[in-house]
């Protein structure tokens, strides 16, 4: 198997974990970080319905053409972006999921934006 077969190996045991103790529900939805090496997605899902009530990621915004869109500049853009539509449909508190991705880096970033922006986790 090569690395990074083992990499995402370990990285699905971490999610599922996690996934035992966080649901999302209709008054605190669950927001969910996922990250490639080229963008960086986060999505507002309500578990109990089955479904995504608010979603952005480094495609679906405009981002400047100098800032690379696979940084840390771009998740604590997409974390701004996130609380904005999410307070603007009436979500301010949420629980955060990182999705089996080690809290540091770009995941911390985009949870400290979105905290900075006006959400609540």
């Amino acid at each position: 198997m090569s690395k990074t077969a083992i990499k995402k190996i370990i990285r699905m045991k971490r999610q599922v974990r996690v996934r035992k103790k966080i649901r999302g529900t209709t008054s605190r939805p669950r927001l969910s970080v996922f990250k490639s090496a080229r963008h960086i997605y986060a999505q507002i899902i309500d578990d109990t319905t089955g479904s995504t009530l608010v979603a952005t990621s480094t495609l679906s915004v405009s981002i400047d053409g100098t800032v690379s869109k696979g940084n840390i500049a771009a998740a604590i853009f997409v974390g701004k972006k996130i609380a904005d539509l999410s307070i603007t449909k009436g979500i301010t508190s949420v629980v955060f999921d990182r999705n089996g991705f080690l809290y540091h880096g770009r995941i911390k970033a985009l949870a400290d934006a979105a905290r900075e922006a006006g959400l609540n986790f």
